[in-house]
């Protein structure tokens, strides 16, 4: 049985306290992801958030926003960007486009291939860039439709200049801080 963006709304209803997401007509219940890769997504929103808000970019948030796709998949990526002229305002509910630039951390429980999969199922349903945040390795991946993965490690900056022309962040900077 395949279920419908209404179905998962009505399981959400009943369990308001639990992130759900539809894939491939199946509901997905999302685990809570582990402080150290909440931190750093935390950390890539701010960076987002601080950089997009005073130029009036667009609109940036977090794994809560859902993102209903044109396949019928509802998909909450850890953090997510969508250009103003697409987005004018804030929907109460989920954004019926993909989202230009989407964000994943790995987070303890996450499976990188899956992970991958779903940075791919964004980009060939419109996303322009996909970020992959791997706290365990220190290592980005930055994924465009239809090319391998740029990876970057500590020492590199990240740019994405397709999607947010300036906006740079050095890869260390996006790893918890140790406080010793």
């Amino acid at each position: 049985m395949s279920l419908t963006v209404q179905d998962l709304e009505k399981m959400q209803h009943q369990f308001p306290n639990y992130r759900m997401e539809l894939v491939q007509g199946n509901i997905i219940v999302m685990s809570p992801s582990g402080y150290e890769s909440d931190e750093v997504a935390a950390g890539m929103i701010a960076q987002l958030y601080n950089w997009v808000r005073p130029r009036k970019l667009g609109r940036v948030a977090a794994s809560s926003a859902g993102f209903r796709l044109s396949n019928s998949d509802l998909r909450a990526p850890d953090a997510s960007f969508v250009f103003a002229e697409r987005l004018r305002r804030s929907p109460k509910s989920f954004a019926e486009l993909a989202p230009d630039l989407t964000v994943e951390v790995k987070s303890p429980s996450d499976n990188l291939a899956e992970l991958r999969a779903k940075i791919r199922e964004f980009l060939a349903l419109g996303t322009k860039v996909g970020i992959l945040i791997n706290p365990d390795e220190r290592i980005v991946e930055v994924y465009y439709s239809g090319q391998e993965a740029i990876v970057l490690r500590d020492g590199d900056i990240l740019t994405v200049p397709e999607v947010l022309p300036g906006w740079e962040v050095q890869i260390s900077d996006l790893w918890a801080p140790e406080f010793d």
